[in-house]
């Protein structure tokens, strides 16, 4: 495992810790297929510590990342303080975003997604699930960015 090869989720906290939960389980599953290397294991935070500082270990956690995933949920767009500047990082920082609906829709749904994920560069939708999200890390966040395809959205495809 190289040093940059981690994925930095993006979630709310508050809300949606239990599919961030449910993300760890599966990687652990040896029955379910998924695995990813959790930026979120670098660092420990104090959470009580300030904002500036949990800014400061957040950016570490990012730079050790080679894609970041958005869990979108019911109140993910309203979150500004650390969800929007999560976000823009990761687009200063031009990594892949994978937009992982709790909807399981799979495509962009305008009522939930955050308002700074729209149309950016390198960002695809699929629904929350381990095929999925996987699908997504081996297939589009491992690509190369294409600048021919700066300003599109993809989307996962079920295959029936």
């Amino acid at each position: 495992m190289a040093y940059n090869d981690k994925t930095y989720v993006i979630f709310d906290a508050g809300n949606d810790i239990r599919y961030y939960s449910l993300m760890k389980a599966w990687r652990e599953n040896k029955n379910i297929d998924f695995n990813f290397y959790d930026a979120h294991d670098l660092n420990p935070i104090i959470w009580a510590s300030g904002e500036q500082y949990i800014k400061s270990k957040l950016r570490e956690r990012m730079n050790i990342a080679k894609q970041v995933i958005v869990l979108i949920g019911e109140n993910t767009k309203y979150h500004t303080k650390y969800i929007q500047w999560e976000i823009e990082l990761a687009k200063e920082m031009s990594l892949p975003i994978i937009v992982a609906n709790l909807d399981c829709c799979n495509r962009c749904n305008d009522s939930l997604c955050h308002p700074s994920l729209k149309m950016i560069d390198s960002i695809m939708h699929v629904p929350f699930g381990p095929h999925e999200i996987k699908f997504a890390i081996d297939n589009f966040s491992s690509k190369p960015n294409n600048p021919e395809k700066r300003g599109h959205s993809w989307y996962y495809k079920k295959f029936d």
